[in-house]
């Protein structure tokens, strides 16, 4: 299917990174203002950024954290998750959201995807309930959220806790709410190449503000006050343990960024929305190639932009394909190698090939593009024109 607007276009000179962050002079002046006041820690950025998040995602708090792995951990440590528990997720995702239930000391229970959108299936939540499940992690892959209205009643239904991993959700909407405000936890990411970014970080939103008040003395080694309660003017230095907690808590210097990237991000989830139009313009039409869609009942964010190849009509592999695409000067990434395909979790866990097999299927065809708001409408356009003629230059 030539067409003279990419099969025309030279290779690209330089290398297009894959995902770099996007940081403005108004993130690196927070940062310099943290460092002259000699309040680098958690202090009056953080619960800046705490109550902007709220607002944004509709929820009641939130807690800023240094990551999101830390979140869910402290999550499924307040749903009181623990040895002999088990709880439900997604073969597709990041290790860490299984990770953090191993941590808990519970059971990791996965549930196949469901081929349309890369997300858990609800079906196979219900099936995957035992007398020992306490917790379900549903993973809202890519941007794009799961049916939770269906994970909610099941959840209601066997009683329990729903932990959101919106690692890639900030700005997803779910029929007219915002992921943030749904469930009882959500989890946010803000790693460096997230749609929000504090280089490193993370966030919980909550609507149960006695929980709140435990999930921040549990981040903070268990005290009830931290160092900017004690120290700031009106504070007292007196504080109390009250559990045995961790260290987890999000610093000034992070938040300084993230007040300006959570400004910007609706003007920013347009200019990812535009991105991915063009993808689809310029990839649409092609049947060796599955692009993802909007949902029909709410916002995809677009964090990622997944593709799947049918690599059984082309004469070479992923792996040639991604190298091709390097040749190109195109950088890509596979999202992800689902997580009861490495080594630990079959040893330990028992899993194995063909176990999860949409997970598997989608995964061995898929390569991700890149998105992220400094791409440049011709930098778009390389990557259209690199994909297209790999594609019709090895046809079976």
């Amino acid at each position: 299917m030539p067409d003279d607007r990419y099969s025309n276009r030279p290779r690209r000179e330089n290398l297009l990174a894959f995902s770099p962050p996007d940081i403005g002079q108004e993130e690196i002046d927070e940062v310099v203002d943290s460092l002259r006041s000699g309040w680098i820690t958690t202090g009056p950025k953080t619960a800046r950024f705490e109550r902007a998040l709220a607002e944004y995602a509709g929820s009641e708090q939130a807690l800023a954290l240094n990551s999101a792995t830390a979140g869910l951990f402290l999550c499924l440590k307040a749903s009181g998750i623990g040895p002999g528990d088990e709880v439900i997720t997604t073969p597709y995702t990041f290790a860490a959201t299984v990770n953090v239930i191993l941590h808990a000391g519970a059971t990791p229970v996965l549930a196949d995807v469901r081929r349309e959108d890369f997300n858990i299936d609800p079906v196979r939540i219900d099936q995957a309930v035992t007398e020992r499940t306490k917790a379900v992690i549903p993973v809202h892959f890519a941007g794009r959220s799961c049916d939770m209205d269906a994970i909610g009643a099941i959840a209601k239904k066997h009683d329990l806790a729903v932990i959101e991993d919106a690692a890639h959700a900030i700005g997803t909407e779910y029929k007219g709410r915002r992921i943030g405000g749904i469930s009882r936890f959500t989890v946010f990411s803000f790693h460096a190449v997230k749609n929000v970014t504090t280089a490193e970080g993370g966030a919980i939103t909550t609507n149960d503000g006695e929980t709140a008040d435990r999930l921040r003395a549990m981040a903070l080694h268990g005290m009830d006050k931290d160092a900017w309660k004690r120290f700031s003017p009106g504070g007292r230095w007196q504080y109390d343990i009250v559990t045995p907690g961790y260290k987890s808590n999000m610093m000034d210097i992070q938040a300084a960024l993230g007040i300006h990237q959570l400004r910007r991000l609706e003007a920013n989830l347009v200019k990812r929305r535009n991105i991915a139009d063009r993808y689809h313009k310029g990839l649409s039409g092609i049947p060796q190639i599955t692009l993802p869609r909007d949902p029909e009942d709410g916002r995809h964010c677009w964090h990622l932009f997944p593709v799947l190849i049918d690599f059984a009509k082309l004469k070479i592999d992923r792996d040639r394909f991604i190298e091709l695409l390097l040749q190109e000067n195109i950088s890509t990434n596979v999202h992800y190698l689902p997580v009861h395909l490495f080594s630990y979790y079959r040893q330990h866990l028992g899993y194995k090939p063909g176990d999860f097999p949409i997970a598997e299927d989608l995964s061995d065809r898929e390569i991700t593009l890149p998105l992220y708001t400094r791409l440049l409408p011709d930098d778009v356009d390389d990557v259209i024109a690199a994909v297209r003629r790999i594609i019709f230059d090895n046809l079976k």
